[in-house]
């Protein structure tokens, strides 16, 4: 019984590191796209994480990227003492799990089986995404707020700090944009702005407005690929969910019903 409610609570603190690991193109969390499809702990503490993609021909700088993010996240535990990432159904699937799971530097297997790709200039382009989207958010709502383009333009890192946010969004993207200025090295102190642009650039009132609509066309780009991530995935593993009243024809001319459920249903 002791082992047993080691290794449930083993695997509840990985699937929480997980939500870490973001697909880099969404800017999402693996584990809120379905990505995850299961984590076993062994009982000496070997894990293992089984995770698949919308669809066979996805990126294969998409699963790499996240290939590696699930084994740094989940190694970063102090208990663990290895594990095995398993991509299922993809058409690079052997090359990204022979490659993660090697031992070998990143950079040199991405290189490899990406075409000559400088991991480097990839991690680049996706994390400028996830910093438009995230500092999006925070302007939206400082302006929702009734704050003045001087005002949001001139507000140092400190200041931003204190603010109290209150809307779902703009408080789960806050510490997630925070990361990013330290990774970046955008806000070296409290006096530095709090809204400089990707390339360290500071804003002027007057060019809030087209930086924000630059800003609001990456975020539909992203929001556009994340429905359709979800769409594709719920189609090709039949998971699209049907309706409180029970399965329609059309649920039934679209496969979406399993062949237990559509017996069921027939009853």
């Amino acid at each position: 019984m002791f082992l047993a409610t080691l290794k449930a609570e083993c695997e509840l603190e990985v699937w929480d590191c997980l939500s870490a690991v973001s697909d880099p193109e969404l800017d999402e969390p693996i584990t809120d796209m379905d990505f995850v499809q299961s984590v076993e702990v062994s009982e000496d503490l070997f894990v293992r994480v089984e995770f698949r993609l919308p669809t066979y021909w996805c990126s294969p700088n998409f699963a790499f990227l996240m290939a590696f993010g699930i084994r740094s996240e989940v190694m970063a535990l102090p208990w663990v003492r290895g594990m095995t990432v398993h991509l299922q159904d993809h058409c690079l699937g052997d090359e990204v799990n022979d490659g993660v799971n090697s031992g070998r530097p990143f950079h040199e297997i991405f290189a490899e089986s990406c075409g000559g790709a400088v991991l480097n200039e990839v991690v680049e382009t996706f994390m400028a995404k996830a910093f438009d989207r995230r500092q999006e958010a925070l302007l939206l709502a400082l302006r929702a707020e009734g704050r003045s383009d001087a005002a949001i333009t001139a507000m140092t890192l400190a200041a931003l700090k204190r603010v109290r946010f209150t809307g779902p969004e703009e408080l789960r993207q806050l510490p997630r944009y925070l990361e990013l200025l330290a990774v970046k090295g955008l806000a070296p102190g409290g006096d530095a702005p709090a809204f400089p642009t990707w390339d360290g650039q500071r804003i002027a009132p007057d060019g809030l407005q087209a930086h924000m609509g630059r800003l609001r066309s990456t975020r539909i780009n992203m929001e556009f690929n994340g429905a359709l991530c979800r769409g594709l995935g719920a189609t090709r593993y039949k998971e699209v969910a049907i309706g409180p009243e029970g399965p329609t024809l059309v649920d039934f001319i679209a496969g979406r019903v399993p062949p237990r459920e559509a017996t069921d249903a027939g009853r």
